[in-house]
């Protein structure tokens, strides 16, 4: 049986070769990190739908020094 990092992983392995036929570098790299936020909301067990359509309508008037407020990790504690 896997741990959850084992099966954590293997999802981003497969993420990682689909990037090479994104088109360009650029983006590639966008798509990894918009894949990396998705995979880290849900690793810290929130709908990463809803946290996205929230944070992106709250990221305009949130004060920049307090931008890690809005991260998966600690946007349920400043909700």
């Amino acid at each position: 049986m896997h741990d959850l990092t084992a099966s954590d992983c293997k999802p981003r392995r497969n993420g990682h070769i689909i990037y090479l036929f994104m088109g360009s570098d650029r983006g590639g790299h966008s798509a990894a990190i918009a894949y990396t936020l998705i995979e880290t909301a849900k690793l810290n067990g929130i709908d990463p739908q809803a946290w996205l359509t929230d944070v992106l309508g709250r990221i305009a008037d949130h004060k920049i020094t307090r931008l890690d407020e809005l991260m998966p990790w600690r946007y349920t504690q400043h909700r």
